[in-house]
């Protein structure tokens, strides 16, 4: 039996608390004040969290500015400060996407950190998660169905395999836009259309980008319909040219933290997985 500390977060925080809890680990929670169902578990300070935990979980990602803990449902902003840091130096501290917290103080990276998110089946897990809730995005904000429709993914990552899957599986007509020459024919053989990047010049009725670079310019925005749809699921700044779809009245919806959004449950089971198994790795280690 281990003692959890849940440090900010958001739904999939929660949904991971309460599936610690019926596992039989004592739980308790600080910055998920204003979550539904964090008055169920003990509220502590950091400092008593550091104190009493074993292990402390910080969220995915643990940070969104460098400056304070991503904490949506905190009552107020979490200092990612070097106070923070030392309260909780004598615990197992997991964090995902952990680089943010490392440049706030040099006491983070003295911790250390463990990044959950560098765990594949957690990162495997999440693109399907994503997918699903860029298909359910799409199904509310496109005026036609996506059973026929045609669509484009740009980049064949995690996320881009599975939108090709999922698209697929609604009876979408998938072009894949992809630079190696072996991700083109995997995309041949999932039953899509392999595209390179110069060779995109159709209309299509939703575009959904994958990729952290810009991809989709002003020549390919130029030849969508006013009804086309852009879906922005990469980081910022994104592979959509922003300034040419506003110029062409196009509507482009950012999409971060889809999982967070629309599968905060099953996302929260993958966190614990990925947590479990690196605990288990490092009892094992001794």
């Amino acid at each position: 039996m281990t003692c959890f500390g849940i440090l900010g977060g958001d739904r999939r925080q929660l949904y991971l608390a309460r599936s610690l809890r019926e596992d039989g680990h004592p739980v308790s929670l600080c910055g998920l004040e204003r979550g539904e169902g964090a008055e169920g578990f003990p509220q502590l300070s950091p400092e008593e969290l550091g104190q009493l935990c074993q292990v402390v979980l910080l969220p995915l990602p643990a940070t969104r500015d460098g400056i304070t803990l991503n904490a949506p449902l905190a009552r107020a902003p979490i200092l990612l400060d070097s106070g923070l840091a030392q309260n909780l130096k004598g615990c197992t501290v997991l964090a995902g996407m952990a680089g943010g917290l490392r440049k706030s103080s040099p006491l983070w990276a003295a911790l250390p950190v463990l990044d959950y998110y560098a765990r594949e089946e957690l990162t495997l897990g999440n693109a399907f998660l994503t997918a699903e809730g860029a298909v359910a995005l799409a199904v509310e904000h496109s005026p036609g169905a996506l059973g026929g429709s045609r669509c484009l993914v740009a980049g064949f990552g995690r996320i881009g395999k599975a939108l090709c899957l999922a698209l697929r599986g609604l009876g979408a007509q998938v072009d894949c836009a992809a630079r190696k020459p072996w991700d083109l024919a995997a995309i041949r053989a999932l039953g899509c259309t392999p595209r390179t990047y110069g060779g995109l010049a159709a209309p299509y009725d939703v575009i959904f980008n994958t990729v952290p670079a810009p991809v989709i310019g002003e020549e390919l925005l130029s030849r969508q319909g006013p009804d086309t749809l852009l879906l922005e699921l990469a980081s910022a700044p994104g592979g959509i040219d922003r300034a040419a779809a506003e110029k062409r009245g196009l509507f482009l919806l950012d999409a971060p933290s889809l999982p967070g959004r629309f599968s905060p449950k099953a996302s929260g089971e993958l966190i614990k997985e990925a947590v479990y198994h690196m605990l288990q790795e490092r009892r094992d280690l001794g």
